[in-house]
Formats: structure tokens, sequence, C-alpha cells
């Protein structure tokens, strides 16, 4: 990897995948940032949350023009297929070239927001690119809660001007992102017995879903597995008597289920018709999802019979809550054609053990840019899950980040970009979260933009990057720092 063009960026990027930085867990990427700047001679200071800013003066010719702040965060979604041997705690990300794409081998690659990262450190650390005084500022845990950005204490950024290196969209500049709100339900419930009779028991799975980013893919028609073995099991519910077991699937509140499972057990006599119909439902599954969902695989076996079941109640009530409670996208934008205005994503399904005892643990994530609609659709999530579960809480959220189409900066950024490709790049709002929102909080008078290279299948492990974007977005955002 660090053979590729730009070979100042993606030498970075190489070293930066070979630290470990999940989300929440980012005292070793925070330390490497601090020990980087130290090695190469450039002003570090890092707050109690951990956020690093560095800062370079500007280049001759440029100590009268006002500065700029280059933005990324340092944590990465840590997704990866189950058949997988990866401890994102210690084990360096296994990445390969496959043509033009930069992979990872059976997880998340990290480019998002790696990649941004090492451009920021490669226009630090540039001899030779002309450029105003930059501040770099790299924040905490983006992707599960924006505690960074929460965090940053007010009057540490000095520039007005921000570029946020967060996008995964060539030709795109962005200039505005949706607010975004979780939700986290809990259902208790004490084990029972499995009752006595004749049991047939069975496992299903779904897996090879392609899951994808919470936000931007929001809108593209793949299958939640959550909702997939939820839906099989109202079936059977409606047929016939049920012992639920184990119900699990997802990961992270910002991706969408790739994968899930359940152990269930239904009177002997049934078991016959519980694989016509299962073999029903998977060919249903096919059809609707079929043209998006090339890897799925849904799967019945059986399994050993449980010791303990879920409360039948209880659970009959979690399968139909887990089936009402919305998911995908709910409206798109009357303002930008294109653009997702609400959405919602059912991320995962976990059981668990407190000290109340047992319980299942569902985490939604809900995106809009309208506040009032980010908040109608939380309500409704509430409402579904209400109906089985005895908690339910929601977190702080974080605030959009509303367009400004008069921004000078997007105007350099737009000119830059028609300068070296001949053409206008696009300009849009995003249904992802960016960290843009919360900074226009504390710093009001910011002008931002936010760019990035082509990447695709990011919070999955079918991340990817383009490499021949990469050299593109490079050379724009060099271009954008010379005209500054």
């Amino acid at each position: 990897m660090t053979e590729l063009q730009p070979k100042e960026v993606f030498s970075i990027f190489d070293a930066i995948r070979r630290v470990p930085r999940p989300s929440k867990h980012e005292e070793q990427i925070s330390q490497w940032l601090v020990d980087f700047a130290a090695a190469h001679g450039i002003e570090c200071e890092r707050d109690e949350a951990m956020n690093v800013i560095m800062r370079v003066p500007a280049t001759k010719g440029y100590e009268a023009h006002e500065g700029v702040i280059l933005q990324a965060h340092m944590d990465m979604v840590c997704e990866k297929n189950g058949d997988v041997q990866h401890d994102f705690m210690k084990d360096p990300i296994d990445v390969y070239v496959d043509g033009d794409w930069l992979k990872a081998r059976g997880t998340t690659l990290g480019g998002d927001d790696g990649i941004g990262m090492a451009m920021a450190l490669a226009v630090l650390t540039s001899k030779e690119l002309p450029h105003p005084a930059v501040e770099a500022l790299f924040t905490v845990d983006e992707e599960t809660g924006l505690t960074g950005a929460f965090k940053l204490q007010d009057g540490c950024l000095k520039g007005k001007r921000l570029i946020n290196l967060d996008s995964e969209d060539d030709g795109q500049i962005f200039i505005g992102c949706a607010g975004g709100i979780d939700t986290l339900a809990k259902m208790h419930y004490a084990p029972i017995a499995l009752p006595e009779g004749k049991w047939f028991t069975a496992h299903v799975c779904v897996s090879g879903l392609t899951g994808g980013h919470s936000g931007d893919d929001i809108n593209k028609g793949r299958a939640n597995a959550n909702k997939v073995i939820a839906e099989f099991l109202q079936r059977v519910y409606a047929a016939t008597d049920v012992q639920l077991a184990v119900i699990e699937g997802g990961n992270l509140r910002n991706a969408i289920a790739r994968e899930a499972e359940t152990v269930f057990c239904v009177p002997f006599a049934y078991k016959e018709q519980l694989r016509v119909e299962f073999n029903h439902y998977v060919a249903e599954v096919e059809e609707r999802f079929g043209e998006v969902e090339k890897e799925m695989r849904l799967e019945l076996e059986s399994a050993e019979e449980p010791k303990e079941v879920i409360e039948p109640a209880k659970a009959k009530a979690l399968v139909q809550a887990l089936c009402e409670c919305p998911h995908g996208m709910i409206a798109m934008s009357k303002d930008m054609p294109g653009l997702v205005e609400t959405s919602t994503n059912l991320a995962s399904v976990k059981m668990k053990r407190d000290e109340q005892g047992l319980f299942i643990e569902i985490n939604t994530s809900q995106r809009s840019s309208v506040e009032a609609e980010k908040h109608k659709i939380k309500d409704a999530v509430e409402a579904a899950l209400r109906a089985a579960c005895d908690e339910v809480t929601h977190g702080d959220g974080y605030p959009g980040w509303a367009p400004n189409v008069k921004s000078a900066l997007l105007d350099v950024t737009r000119k830059a970009y028609k300068t070296l490709f001949g053409e206008e790049p696009q300009v849009l709002a995003i249904h992802a979260g960016l960290e843009c929102g919360l900074f226009l909080e504390k710093y009001p008078y910011l002008d931002m933009v936010s760019i990035g290279p082509q990447m695709y299948g990011v919070h999955s492990p079918q991340e990817r990057l383009s490499i021949f974007s990469t050299q593109r977005c490079w050379a724009w955002l060099c271009e954008t720092l010379k005209n500054l």
C-alpha cells in the first residue's frame, strides 16, 4: 500500500490502519497522533476528551490570508464477518489492493475516516504545498456518540473556515447533513424451563446481507437481518405454539444489520410444516431483495433442545414489536431532490444481563434534516417498542447542519474542482450525520464544506476505497488550499 499514489497520503494511512481505534477506545490512536506531531515538529494539543489539534503556520506568501481547519475523526466502525477471527482492540486491519479498490479481508477497512486523517496529516507534513495557516482537528467517537465534537471546548479553534474530510462520494461537495437521535429499549424477563412435551428445536440464521451505513445507504432497498428474522418468527407464531430461546442480530447503531439468528421450539408435529413455511418465506424474501442482496443466505437447521426459554407472552410481544418497529427510509426531502429527509434503523437486538437480571436490548437510530420529523419518528419507534419493553430511553441527539449556498468556502472549493477536472462538482446535503452541526453550535461563524474520496460499503466488511478517487480528492484538496 505504501507504493500507491499519492504516496504521502497512503503511507500515512498504512500507519493508521495498524493502530487500533474502535469507537470509545481511541487511546492508542490519540497517542499515535500526539507522537506523530512530535516526530514532525508540529504544534499539538490534546484535550480531556482525547481530541487532538495540530497547527502549522502559513507557507510563504500566504501569511496574511485567513487560516483553515481540516477536520476528520479518529475512530472507525468495527464490523467483521462471523467467520473472521479479528480482535479490533489489538489487530491491524488486513488490507489488500483489488484493481482500483483498497479493501480489508473480512472486516471494515477504516477508510471512514482514516483516509481523511491521512490527507490532513499529509497537508501538515508537506514541504511543497502552498497554504494559509492550517489547523487539523481530529475528534473521537464520531461513529457512536459524537463525543469528541460534543466535548470540544469553546475557543480552542482559531480558524473561521473548516473543510470536513469525512464524505464518501467523488466529485461532491456536501454543505448540510441530517441530525439524529438514538433510542435504546430493554425488555427484562425471567427465563422459564422448557415446558414438557415433544418439541422440535430450530436454529434459523440470516447472513451475507450487504448492510452498510444507516444514513448513506438507508434508501437503497437493502434487507435488515433483524426484520427478516422477526417477520419469520411472527409467521410461525401465527401458526403454532412457539417457545423462543434466542434472538439476536446486528451490532452497531449506525450500521444496517447484516446477520441475525434465532433458536426456538415448536411442537414436534409441526416440524415438517415448519420447513415448508420456511421455504415459502425464503422464496418471498429472495423475491423482495434478490436484486440487491446477491449473497443473502437464510438457513434452518435442527438444534439442541434448550433448557430455558423466554416467558412466552413476553417473547411473542417482543417479536410483534420488532415487526412493527419502523425501519428504513421514512420521507424524502421536499427541498433537495434525491435527499432522504427522515429515516430510522433497527440496528441491533442483543440478549444481555444486568443487575435486574436477563434482558433483550434493542438499539435504533433515527435521522432527519427536519428537527420536528426527527422527534416524530423517534416517538413512533418508542411507541412500537413500548408494547414489549419495560424501559425505553433516548440519547441526547445531535443537530443537523443547515446548508449555506452562499458560502465563500464553497465557491473556492467548487472553482478548484472545475479548474482541475473541467466540470462542476455536485453540491448536496447528506443524510448521514456529520460533526459540522455541533461545531456550528460552538462556533456559529464557521464557513464549512465536506469532501472525500469515493468509498462504498462503509460500516460493513464490504467497505472499499477507490485509489483513483483518492488521487483526485488529494489534488482537489491541494488546489483548494492553494486558492485560499
